[in-house]
């Protein structure tokens, strides 16, 4: 391969990295706070699960209870089909608040987790970088305690997105439904 084009990579590489390391997290986390049910208002994300998935997706809710080693369990209740699927998800502290991992056996994938900010009776914005043999991704998650949320909080959702290189067409507002929201209650 050419020096050059070695550098150019070696530089992207570099700045996909380097804007991972950007991704704030939210200033005196509390994660007691974070616990209890929230709905999922809008998903953004480069995957290609994502652009498959996309015109299907829905509003789904999640509710999020500490364990007694200071992990969170996360579980999400959506519509597929006629039917309701939940998904538990063990979300690992690390030693940065508001930050956590998790590891997906099911698609062999690694997260790196990051509550951006929250004001924790309203909404909450999360980051998450996917790491995968065949490559990475980034999803942005916005959480509202209920079915709606300000379109200053939506517009905040979408310029955050777009900072972490997202594009229109990448970025979704879940449409409202009503199946399925009570069963996570």
């Amino acid at each position: 391969m050419h020096p050059t084009l070695l550098g150019v990579l070696g530089l992207a590489l570099l700045g996909t990295l380097h804007a991972q390391d950007n991704i704030p997290v939210q200033r005196d986390f509390q994660q007691d706070k974070l616990t209890g049910k929230w709905y999922s208002i809008g998903l953004a994300s480069n995957s290609n699960w994502f652009k498959e998935k996309k015109h299907l997706m829905k509003m789904c809710t999640t509710v999020i209870s500490a364990t007694s080693d200071g992990n969170l369990e996360v579980t999400s209740t959506y519509p597929k089909g006629d039917q309701c699927e939940k998904r538990n998800s063990l979300y690992t502290k690390t030693e940065q608040p508001g930050r956590f991992s998790y590891s997906s056996p099911r698609w062999g994938s690694k997260h790196d987790i990051r509550i951006v900010e929250t004001n924790y009776d309203e909404y909450a914005l999360v980051a998450t970088q996917i790491s995968k043999s065949s490559g990475s991704s980034t999803m942005v998650l916005l959480y509202s305690r209920t079915k709606e949320l300000s379109p200053e909080r939506l517009e905040r959702f979408t310029q955050f997105s777009k900072e972490q290189g997202l594009m229109d067409e990448e970025i979704l507002i879940l449409p409202q439904t009503d199946k399925c929201m009570a069963e996570a209650a």
